[in-house]
């Protein structure tokens, strides 16, 4: 969300009406600037307490299913791929073990890998049910890369975080991957460059981005090694 599909205004939109139907106003700013980041349990806890709200189990799984349901029925409407970003994912895919790491509900991970045809490119996916904190903290990317090196034959020494990239569009998810012991590449998808400046790299589209470019990120001892070429 925010890296490959242009879905979070999408999101804030789900966000905002059913919390609307609460009795609770959500502004774009307010949005962008606490909770953006967070999948929508954190969000939905988070508002709640803000607003002096009850906030209990039953309530918050009423309130992310009634979301999921009007994601799903906008994002079909809506459904937009970032320029460049399924070529980005394909080409680092022929390079590098690629795992998605998300905040989003796994239903719809999947469906939005099947509608960018990029179903086949990650080989490990991390969604919100497999958490029990949001970003900042780190556990997404954190299982993430255990996922990943549970994949690696046992002859390939495990990846350790330092060899991994992060691409993020959020400040939160900035914070997050460095925490991790990870880069970040930061694309200005949902913030100004200025305010993803703690990121590696900051860039303003993945369109025409070169593997190369990315790797250079790393000390010569710290490249993450190629797969083999596929044939």
């Amino acid at each position: 969300n925010g890296v490959i599909v242009n879905d979070e205004p999408v999101h804030y939109r789900m966000f905002q009406k059913v919390l609307a139907e609460q009795g609770i106003p959500l502004s774009q700013e307010e949005y962008a600037e606490r909770y953006l980041a967070m999948d929508d349990r954190g969000c939905f806890q988070a508002v709640l307490h803000a607003q002096g709200r009850p906030v209990n189990a039953g309530v918050i799984s009423r309130l992310i299913a009634r979301k999921a349901q009007l994601y799903a029925e906008t994002i079909q409407r809506e459904f937009e791929l970032f320029p460049g970003a399924a070529e980005f994912v394909k080409a680092a895919a022929q390079e590098y073990p690629l795992a998605l790491a998300t905040g989003a509900l796994r239903q719809e991970a999947e469906y939005l890998l099947r509608q960018a045809g990029l179903e086949r490119e990650f080989s490990v996916m991390v969604t919100a049910e497999d958490t029990t904190a949001g970003k900042p903290d780190p556990e997404v990317y954190r299982l993430a890369l255990e996922r990943l090196n549970a994949k690696r034959p046992t002859y390939r020494p495990p990846i350790p975080p330092a060899g991994c990239l992060v691409v993020e569009d959020s400040r939160h998810g900035v914070a997050g991957a460095h925490t991790a012991g990870m880069k970040c590449l930061a694309v200005t998808n949902s913030y100004s460059a200025e305010e993803l400046a703690e990121a590696d790299l900051v860039v303003p589209t993945l369109e025409n981005l070169q593997i190369h470019r990315v790797a250079s990120l790393f000390p010569s001892e710290g490249i993450p090694r190629p797969l083999p070429k596929k044939a």
